[in-house]
């Protein structure tokens, strides 16, 4: 690559993580081409964009970009490829569905991630997995807004039935 070509790809990378909310960062390597197109498959459908990128350039793309990626720098070393979605878990859940259906297989090798101006380590993929994303808490929001409603209106409209028919019964004891 020239120096022309680089400054050109870490233009590139910093627009990119600049919109990105949320960067996850995994090692490939060892994975035959087979597995590569099967987590792409998977990665595609769960809304997930999979790039392999140089550490070099990701790093000074990180250091141009204005978030805070300075604890993921130890990371950039090896194969290194970005997951990128604006769901925050969509690509924890990617990595454990595809390493649950291959057993045995050993990669993607989740490094680490920058998820809504945190930071997450390798051993907390269980935890990025668990997160909700924002449509989910909105509906377990509504969930929980309707169910007073709801009771409120079962409560009346029983109460109701029950009033009428306790009305009638008295009206036909009064004949």
């Amino acid at each position: 690559m020239t120096r022309e070509e680089k400054k050109q790809a870490i233009d590139k990378l910093t627009d990119v993580l600049s919109a990105s909310k949320n960067v996850y960062l995994a090692d490939l390597s060892g994975m035959d081409a087979d597995q590569t197109n099967k987590l792409r498959r998977l990665c595609f459908s769960k809304g997930v964009a999979l790039q392999v990128v140089k550490n070099t350039l990701l790093k000074k793309a990180m250091e141009s970009c204005d978030k805070d990626y300075d604890e993921l720098y130890d990371v950039l070393k090896g194969n290194t490829s970005m997951m990128l979605s604006e769901t925050a878990n969509a690509p924890a859940k990617a990595i454990t569905e595809f390493l649950q259906k291959n057993k045995g297989a050993e990669k993607p090798l989740f490094k680490g991630a920058f998820v809504e101006e945190s930071v997450y380590s390798a051993d907390q993929l269980a935890i990025l997995e668990q997160l909700k994303s924002k449509e989910e808490l909105i509906g377990d929001i509504i969930t929980l807004l309707q169910s007073p409603a709801k009771n409120v209106i079962s409560a009346l409209q029983s109460g109701g039935n029950t009033l009428t028919g306790l009305l009638k019964t008295l009206e036909k004891r009064a004949q």
